[in-house]
Formats: C-alpha cells, sequence, structure tokens
C-alpha cells in the first residue's frame, strides 16, 4: 500500500487528486465542528445515554450528533435516500424506466435524490430538534433555524462526497461515512493511550492487549473475505460479423462472497435499536422493564434476534440487486453459456443456486462479525471501542479506495505506453 502511494505521488495528476480529496475531508471535519444556533448541547449529550439508537447514529457521524453542529445530520440523509429510491425503482415502473434508460436516466434520478436528501434531512433535524428538546430558544422560529442549518449541513455535504467522486480519489460519500468513523476511532485510542500514562492502575493491559489482537484478527478477516469472489465460468461460441470473427473466448462473472456490503449490519442494528429507542420515552413503563432484563444488548436473545436479522436483511438486498433471470437473458442473447449448463432457465437456475450460496456466506460472515464484539465482552469482560459495522465499513472503504487508486495508476501507465 505504501508503495502504491509513493508511486502515485509521482503522477502529477493522480497527486492533485489526492490533495484534492485530503483538502475536502479537511474542510468536512473542520465544519463538524461548527455549532449550530439555539441548541441545549446538555440535553443532547443525557438524550444519548438514554437512547441507543442515537449513539448508532452518532458513532456513523464521527460524533457530531453529541454536539449538534451543523453537520450533525451528517450524510445519513442521503444514505436513506438513495436507499429509498432504490427500493422505490423497483416498485415503481416510471423510476424502472429511468434506470433503464442509460446515463440521462440515472442523471434524473440523482436530482431526485438531492431533492429527497435535503428535504429528508430538514424534516429529520426538526423531528429530532423537538424529540431531543434541543431547541434552546423554545421558539418556532429557533426551531426553523436549527432545521434548516442540518439540512443546509447535510446538503454541503452531500455536494462534497460528489465532488471527491468527481475530482478525487474513491467514493466521496463513503470516505466521509470513513472520516467520521476514523476520527472515533482515533479519538478512542487516543484516550486509551491517555488513560495508560496518566492512569495506569485504573487500565488494564490485557484488556488492551486483547482488544488489539481481536481488532486485527478482525480486520484480517474483513480484507480476506472482501478480496474474495466465486467467479463462474462463461464461454462464448465464435461468430461471424461481416468479414470478422468474434468471440470464442472464455471470460467469468465475479460474485462477491459479500455482496451486500454493511447494509444489512446497519438495518438490522436500526431496526433492534428502535424498541428500546421506543420505550425508553417511557422509563417506568413494564415493557421497557421487560426489555431492559430480557432483550437489552448485553443478552443472548438480544444477539440471537440480531443475527437472525442480519440473515433476514442479506437474503433480502441479495433478492432485489441481484437478478439471474436477466443476467442469464445477456449471456444467451451473446452467444454465451456456462460450460456443461443449457441457455435459458437452467442457467439462470444454476446462477441464483451459486448465489444462494453465496449470499449465505455473507450472512454467516456478518452475523459473526456483528456478535463476536459481545462475545468478547461476555467471555473477558474487554469492551472494543469500535462497532463491527464501523470497523467494516472502513476497512472495506479503505481498500475500495486503493483499488481505485491502482486502477487510475494502470490507466496512466497503458496511456503513456501507446503515446
Amino acid at each position: 500500500m505504501l508503495e502504491t502511494l509513493k508511486n502515485a505521488w509521482k503522477i502529477a495528476d493522480l497527486r492533485k487528486k489526492i490533495l484534492y480529496t485530503l483538502g475536502m475531508l479537511l474542510i468536512y471535519r473542520l465544519l463538524c465542528y461548527v455549532p449550530t444556533p439555539g441548541v441545549n448541547t446538555s440535553l443532547i449529550a443525557s438524550a444519548l445515554e438514554r437512547y441507543s439508537l442515537l449513539g448508532f447514529i452518532n458513532s456513523m457521524t464521527g460524533s457530531d450528533l453529541s454536539n449538534y453542529t451543523i453537520m450533525a445530520m451528517g450524510i445519513t440523509p442521503y444514505i436513506n435516500a438513495s436507499i429509498i429510491m432504490q427500493l422505490l425503482c423497483v416498485a415503481i415502473p416510471r423510476l424502472e424506466e429511468l434506470q433503464k434508460e442509460g446515463e440521462e436516466g440515472r442523471k434524473k434520478i440523482a436530482q431526485i435524490t438531492r431533492y429527497v436528501t435535503v428535504g429528508l434531512g430538514f424534516v429529520q433535524a426538526i423531528a429530532l430538534t423537538i424529540g431531543l428538546h434541543a431547541n434552546a430558544t423554545n421558539g418556532f422560529l429557533g426551531l426553523l433555524t436549527i432545521g434548516f442549518c442540518l439540512a443546509a449541513g447535510t446538503a454541503i455535504a452531500m455536494w462534497m462526497g460528489e465532488r471527491i467522486t468527481e475530482n478525487g480519489i474513491g467514493n466521496g460519500i463513503s470516505l466521509l461515512i470513513f472520516a467520521g468513523i476514523i476520527s472515533n476511532l482515533a479519538r478512542s485510542v487516543g484516550t486509551n493511550v491517555y488513560n495508560i500514562f496518566s492512569h495506569p492502575e485504573a487500565v488494564s493491559i490485557p484488556a488492551v492487549i486483547a482488544s488489539l489482537i481481536v481488532f486485527i484478527i478482525l480486520v484480517v478477516g474483513i480484507v480476506l473475505v472482501d478480496l474474495a469472489e466465486r467467479r463462474i465460468r462463461i464461454q462464448y461460441a465464435k461468430r461471424m460479423v461481416g468479414r470478422r470473427m468474434y468471440g470464442g473466448q472464455s471470460t467469468h462473472i465475479p460474485l462477491k462472497l459479500n455482496a451486500s456490503g454493511v447494509l444489512p449490519l446497519i438495518f438490522a442494528n436500526a431496526i433492534m435499536q428502535f424498541p428500546a429507542t421506543i420505550l425508553a420515552f417511557f422509563p417506568n413503563s413494564a415493557a421497557n422493564a421487560w426489555w431492559t432484563a430480557h432483550v437489552s444488548s448485553t443478552h443472548a436473545l438480544y444477539q440471537i434476534i440480531f443475527a437472525l436479522m442480519i440473515f433476514g436483511f442479506t437474503f433480502f438486498y441479495s433478492e432485489i440487486s441481484f437478478n439471474p433471470v436477466e443476467i442469464a437473458k445477456n449471456i444467451q442473447s451473446n452467444g454465451g453459456m456456462i460450460p456443461g449448463i443449457r441457455q435459458g432457465k437452467p442457467t439462470s437456475d444454476y446462477i441464483k443456486k451459486i448465489t444462494h450460496r453465496i449470499t449465505m456466506f455473507g450472512a454467516i460472515y456478518l452475523a459473526v462479525l456483528a456478535v463476536v464484539p459481545m462475545i468478547i465482552y461476555s467471555i473477558a469482560g474487554v469492551s472494543l471501542p469500535f462497532a463491527a459495522s464501523s470497523l467494516l465499513i472502513a476497512v472495506s472503504v479503505a481498500m475500495e479506495t486503493m483499488r481505485e487508486l491502482e486502477s487510475q495508476m494502470l490507466m496512466r501507465h497503458y496511456k503513456g505506453f501507446l503515446n
């Protein structure tokens, strides 16, 4: 990785892109310290301790929600809007047609997504401010000011992400999330290092070493699964087009072992924390007492339900994002076939069977990754300073950015060779 960065730095164009990306990330993190006017931050800090869902959102925004800065909503409304639009493209025929119209259709969907993001950010900001009683002025204009500030922060974050994607290296939205997660992790590491030197008697060295070992094991596991893929071999028949012979070559369809990424973890985590967040509004109720006693995050029942929900969301995402019938039609229309498998329905059935096996592996992998921190805590009493979803996002984004950098270096190498 260091050699790749060193070689990329020697190329003027890539050096400008790297500096542009780092500059935008630096500006984004500086904006994360700009306070929102008219906010009662003391109430927000206490609310984050009561409502676990808000704590999860806070970890995804780099603790901006706890400080209620203008970037408190972060890029979360854009992610929600993108997921909503992706689901609507399956359910609404008009949006599905736009999706199939090529570049122009995708531009229209992207424009709609931007409008939905700003509207969703404004509504979420108002609802969150009312729910947390964070409006220090207790007036309607003060509430609107907070809503507009947070919605503007979301719009700026969305714009910066798109600019990084267009003019920088890697996916801008992913890099903004990555910056927030890394800042949280760096803050936690810094706190632990400070405690080791300032209060050594209050720190358990074996616990710190155990956390470091688990961290390394999880990172290595995430890297191995991210690089792994199942390849379905495709053989194309020879055909004459004019005076030229085409086809006859062999290629493959690469299927990632964890094609759903981190989305099942995020969905399952949000839904599992939603009941606790609702019940926290009724602290003296019997339902809240029962949930705390039997289904809190430290209990085995919570982890079992959490793992089952990860399985469900993994298979759900696979069904809506991967269409074996469409792939089989494309293979047949291009004169290809899977060796030993007939064209048409047998091909789609074969691809579907392979996909289900890969999805099962991905679901088991995500479930294990999600419950490992709690298992470690239950056995050794060691609380890890990171969540599984945060670690998976950080490692995946870092690897994707390095792949993007390597591909751009390769493209410039070929361009120089041909010139």
